[in-house]
């Protein structure tokens, strides 16, 4: 995992080469004016990878989004998509990315099926290869295939303007699997939808990635992430302060111990008397059983059933005592100083 400062170090020994990578930036860097929008950014996608990319509203996802689909030109830095350089080699590159970076759009009076067709017809002939004819009945079958996949055969028929908006975000993608794609992007999949839409998406981006299609996710709430995702960086004013699998980025925060007691002065002396714990704080916002206090301190190697011996021993009166595992906000909190959306 890297933190912080790693956007500026050069890549250590044993790092992923650009062969065994779905998308690397190096130094990727976007100015509008005299506006930094994206800051010396360095993304290391590995394939086969559910990649969350994290961040709130304006911290510059979509833009590095849009330079990695060659839709903007960065200001500087490099990006290469499944092992070919951008912008040299954008085309053969693009050739196998499918991408969803804004809301769904399509004509209502179409059918889901007709719609697809049309976006089929105006786009780029396939690769050569099985299953990539150019015939209006291989055609066909791609399309059957890509609403299949999406869980829209039994509406394919249906015209687009009767479609829920989770049901139109589905035929978005299935527009995107159509031809096939080894790198999947999608920019905020479930923005705007309700729980179902919301559910359906999810399910779908982990059924694709079981196919052995690289997806990278774009997104501001830490749930979508922390549902689908196996990697993840964070975004915060353009710059990467995180990046790595999930398990490294949760444990980059140590885990605190929860302890609730009504002897806060001797409770907080006796654990800060206690080998393997760090911070001791108060914590004056968490509802507890009346003349009670919640603490929390961090564990640095103590084992949570020694510190409750230890605590015991001191004649301190436990009413609960927990580990808590630290969270991807947690993470962001820290290194931002800011909150974050947990929505969804």
């Amino acid at each position: 995992m890297t933190v912080a400062r790693a956007a500026t170090e050069s890549p250590a020994a044993g790092a992923p080469s650009s062969d065994t990578l779905a998308v690397e930036t190096t130094g990727l860097t976007k100015r509008f004016g005299d506006q930094l929008v994206v800051d010396n950014l360095d993304l290391s996608v590995p394939r086969g990878s559910v990649f969350g990319f994290l961040g709130p509203n304006g911290s510059g996802k979509t833009t590095t989004i849009r330079m990695l689909l060659g839709l903007a030109f960065p200001s500087a830095g490099r990006v290469r998509l499944l092992g070919r350089a951008l912008p040299g080699s954008t085309a053969e590159a693009l050739t196998s990315v499918g991408a969803v970076i804004e809301g769904p759009a399509f004509y209502p009076y179409l059918s889901g099926r007709d719609n697809l067709v049309r976006l089929d017809s105006v786009g780029p002939k396939p690769r050569s290869g099985p299953g990539s004819g150019t015939g209006r009945a291989d055609q066909g079958k791609r399309i059957d295939e890509a609403l299949e996949r999406v869980g829209l055969a039994g509406a394919a028929g249906k015209r687009t303007r009767a479609y829920s908006l989770g049901m139109k975000q589905r035929l978005a993608l299935a527009s995107t699997l159509v031809r096939p794609v080894e790198l999947l992007v999608l920019d905020e999949p479930t923005n705007g939808l309700d729980p179902q839409g919301t559910r359906e998406v999810r399910n779908l981006v982990r059924k694709l990635a079981a196919d052995g299609i690289t997806v990278f996710l774009s997104s501001h709430l830490l749930s979508e992430v922390e549902h689908v995702c196996t990697h993840a960086a964070v975004l915060f004013n353009g710059r990467t302060v995180a990046q790595g699998t999930l398990p490294e980025l949760r444990e980059a925060q140590r885990a605190t111990l929860r302890v609730e007691t009504p002897d806060l002065a001797e409770a907080m002396a006796t654990l800060r008397a206690t080998p393997g714990i760090g911070l001791v704080q108060q914590a004056d916002d968490e509802a507890t059983q009346a003349n009670s206090t919640v603490l929390h301190a961090e564990l640095l190697g103590a084992a949570p059933d020694d510190v409750n011996a230890a605590l015991v021993r001191a004649g301190v009166r436990v009413r609960a005592l927990h580990t808590v595992q630290p969270t991807l906000e947690d993470l962001f909190v820290a290194l931002t100083g800011e909150g974050f959306d947990v929505a969804q």
